[in-house]
This record gives C-alpha cells, structure tokens and sequence, in this order.
C-alpha cells in the first residue's frame, strides 16, 4: 500500500469497519473463508458503518454549523462533496489491492506504485553457464555473459460512472457502504478480466512441440504429471500446483477405472482432488463475463500448471490514488450528481517463469 492509503487505514476505526463489513458481505454473497465479527448481523454493520461514514464526512468537511440535524443547510458545500468522494476513494484505495490478491493471487502479482510510476521488472536469465570438458594446458574455454532482462508496464486510465443523490446519502435513505463497496467489486472485475486475459493469452502461445512442449490438447495423468515435472525442472525447483476452475478440476482424476471414493472423501466434499501424484491441486474463483448475461470469463476446459514460489507470470500495477469527479448538487434537474471515479493501472506479462496448460 502507499503511503497515504497505510495513513488512512491506520486514523480511526472506519477503515476497520469497512474491511469487517467487506469480509461479511464475502462470506454471505461469495461464500469465502474471510474473519468477521459474528457479534452484529450484517445489516447492522451496514446501518452503523453508514452513519460512521456520514459522522466522518462531516468532521473532514470542516463545516461549523453542520450536524445531522440541518442536513438541508449544508448538503450542497462544496467541502462536503469533497470529502464524501475522499473517503470513499480511501477506502477503495485501501480494500481494492487485498481483494485483486483474494481472486487472482495464484498467477498474479500486485504493486501498488505513486503517480507517474511507470513500473519495471528484471528477469535474471533462465539458463545455466556451459560446462564443457577441455585440455589440461587450456587456459579459458568459450566466454559467456549474461544479462538481465526488463519488462516496464505502463499505467492507464480507466473510469467508473455513477448517478447518487448526495441529500439521499447523507440523510441516510442511501447506503454509502453499498456504494464503496460496489465500486470495490466493479474494479476489481475490470482489474480480475484484463489480468486473466493477458494470462491465457501467454498460455495459449506456449510450443505444443511434442515430448517439450508445455501446451497439451487432451488430459491424461501421465500428461499432467510430465508438464509438472517439466515446470519444476526449468523454474530450478520451485514445485508446481495444478489449478483450474471447480468444473476444470472435476477432470483430474486417476487413469484407472478402478478408483473408489465415499461421501466424506475430498472429491466429494472439495469437489476437486487436492493432491495429485504429490503435486497440489487449487482452485481458481470462476468470474462473471458482464458483457454477456449469465456467461462465465474463466475458460473451464483449460488446467494450468503453475509455480506461485517462483515469479507470478502476471503484474496488476496501480498508480497512485483512485480520484473522483463530481458534478455540483444543481446541475441535473433531478438533484442527483454524476460522480466518475478515476483509476490508473495496467496487468500485464512480466516473468521469467515457466508454465504449461492442458486443453481438456
């Protein structure tokens, strides 16, 4: 995190009650395994960290006159604007990184940079120095050199619209935390969407040369433990998992025929077998394509062959802070205001690590 996102989470306990009502909302809506307090049902966290957030938005404002009380006396100052947007954008800023790692952390890496960061990866070379045998009154054999290589990845805007009516908000008939954390989730879509694009783009170029390639049509074990074992020897070690999507995974299963599993086995409570030939077995959260209704963005018909231990294939570079853009409470005929919220980052191929895929 920047500087000034660790100054925000670090000043008061909103920041603690936003991460707690976003952990909530994931074990209800995502079924992830994320810590909350069970004390307060999740709307009550909602109704407080709202009127958290107005109390906060209102002390930032620095209006004298201003309290709950006499909301139609300052809900147009231009300082309470400001600071709505402010905190909201903090609390994107700070939630948005850890939530990117929760749903692609297994093949992507995530920096967080200042504005005007362009961002720059070294890769040390692959191969080894060249062993060859040579005379006892030979001096020096075949020089060698190497250098490293350096992928940068530039930032780029992306923007977000939305319609909120700043009264309703402030009086409470709107939630703000819905909103943050609808923000939350769409950007971290967008940033999940182009990470995983760039991601099986690469893997759909990798050789497919038999007996050394690492793209395979068609899975077998025997296929699925000689990519493993090809991913292990030229990352030097770095021990490989298998990862896919739950219907991915339910194809990653013995050759034999005669296998057997009860009701409490892994396959069956997991839905996937964990370990496989002594390679671990992940799965990959599935992702909605918005484009089209009901569609799905993570192919279910690929398993890749990765080593998180070695250098993540994919970079999500964020620069500085997300900013906003809000129209004045009268412009609209409605009352309502257009806010676009601003963030810069870029996802992109920067490793020197190596991978395989299967077709299924």
């Amino acid at each position: 995190m920047t500087n000034n996102i660790l100054a925000f989470a670090a000043d008061g306990k909103l920041p603690v009650m936003f991460q707690d009502y976003m952990n909530h909302f994931k074990a209800i809506n995502e079924k992830k395994s994320v810590e909350y307090d069970t004390t307060l049902s999740f709307d009550e966290k909602e109704a407080r960290l709202n009127a958290a957030l107005r109390k906060e938005i209102i002390k930032r404002a620095g209006v004298p006159y201003a309290t709950e009380d006499n909301i139609s006396e300052w809900f147009n100052h231009p300082n309470v604007a400001h600071e709505l947007f402010a905190v909201t954008n903090a609390l994107v800023d700070m939630i948005l990184p850890q939530s990117i790692i929760e749903t692609i952390g297994l093949f992507a890496d995530v920096r967080s940079g200042a504005w005007g960061d362009n961002f720059s990866f070294d890769f040390e070379p692959r191969d080894l120095f060249v062993v060859s045998k040579s005379g006892k009154a030979q001096k020096t054999t075949e020089i060698h050199k190497q250098f490293r290589g350096q992928k940068t990845l530039t930032p780029e805007w992306h923007q977000l619209t939305v319609g909120v009516s700043m009264y309703a908000v402030l009086s409470g008939k709107e939630s703000l935390a819905n909103l943050v954390s609808k923000c939350v989730r769409s950007i971290e879509t967008a940033i999940t969407v182009d990470a995983y694009d760039a991601f099986a783009t690469v893997m759909s170029n990798l050789s497919d040369t038999a007996t050394t390639g690492l793209r395979i049509a068609g899975y077998s074990q025997a296929n699925l433990v000689r990519l493993c074992e090809q991913v292990t020897a030229w990352n030097f070690g770095a021990k490989p998992i298998v990862v896919g999507t739950a219907t991915a995974l339910l194809n990653v299963l013995p050759d034999d025929n005669n296998y057997r599993y009860s009701l409490n086995d892994s396959y069956v409570t997991l839905g996937y077998i964990p370990t496989v030939n002594g390679y671990d077995v992940m799965r990959m959260p599935q992702v909605a394509d918005i484009a089209t209704f009901g569609a799905l963005k993570i192919a279910n018909d690929r398993l890749w062959i990765i080593s998180p231990a070695s250098q993540k294939i994919i970079k999500v570079c964020l620069e500085g802070n997300t900013i906003a853009n809000t129209t004045g409470v009268f412009e609209n005929s409605d009352l309502s205001q257009t806010t676009s919220l601003m963030k810069s980052f870029v996802c992109g191929v920067a490793t020197n690590s190596t991978a395989a895929v299967i077709t299924l």
